[in-house]
């Protein structure tokens, strides 16, 4: 489904030209060349999942903000992009003349998708979290889809540096006791952790092959990254 990007953006901010100026420079930054994943495509379901949960938040207008600025700077080779995006969105929400509270709730929000472990009774942390991860549950074709679009973001990595980051990631996915809080998504998490642990076992037992590659009959382009609490360099969400 499209979404108008400019009328999600001015519907929160206004259209005065700062946050018009802001918006585009978010335009620029999602669409960077390097990214196969983590782009406009992303952007685009996550601001559509919290449109459609909403109400499940206590400020959906802090969780459109933080869904807006949660990848807002992504560098593979950085181990701080969480940091910096909520920086960043501190620093242009305040000079668009957004509201400290709202500011500093956006910046906790992003913060949070480091490790996608919001508290329980967050109720804007588990939206944003949800629309974050919806992918793990993705159809197969879909889910490999976007492991191999990761691997193209850490291309800069080895076949053996990239499995180690990912398998950790992987694991700490698993080791949450839920990966969905939203109970419309209960119904998900099962699938989620379907493809979470058939990834980590084709990982495990073709130490030297990409998670897509099997599905595909052996095709030597890249794979992955997913989300959470990884080491520097590691496969992101």
């Amino acid at each position: 489904m499209a979404v108008d990007l400019a009328a999600a953006w001015s519907s929160v901010v206004g259209r005065e030209a700062a946050g018009e100026d802001c918006w585009a420079r978010l335009i620029r930054r999602w669409s960077e060349p390097h990214r196969r994943y983590h782009g406009m495509g992303h952007l685009t379901a996550v601001l559509l999942f919290v449109d459609e949960y909403a109400t499940h938040a206590d400020d959906p207008d802090a969780v459109r903000l933080a869904a807006w600025y949660h990848d807002a700077i992504y560098d593979p080779r950085a181990a701080d992009n969480e940091e910096n995006s909520a920086v960043l969105a501190e620093s242009e929400l305040a000079a668009i003349g957004q509201p400290r509270d709202r500011i500093d709730e956006v910046a906790r929000l992003v913060r949070l998708t480091a490790g996608h472990d919001p508290a329980d009774g967050d109720r804007n942390g588990e939206l944003l979290n949800d629309a974050d991860l919806l992918v793990l549950a993705s159809p197969r074709e879909a889910y490999v889809a976007y492991v191999n679009a990761i691997r193209e973001e850490y291309a800069h990595l080895s076949d053996a540096d990239f499995r180690a980051g990912r398998e950790a990631l992987l694991q700490a996915l698993l080791a949450l006791p839920r990966l969905y809080r939203l109970d419309p998504l209960a119904q998900l998490e099962d699938a989620a952790r379907r493809n979470i642990t058939a990834e980590l076992s084709l990982r495990r037992s073709h130490p030297a092959r990409k998670a897509g590659e099997a599905e595909r009959g052996g095709d030597r382009r890249g794979g992955a990254d997913l989300t959470g609490a990884e080491p520097p360099e590691a496969p992101a969400r």
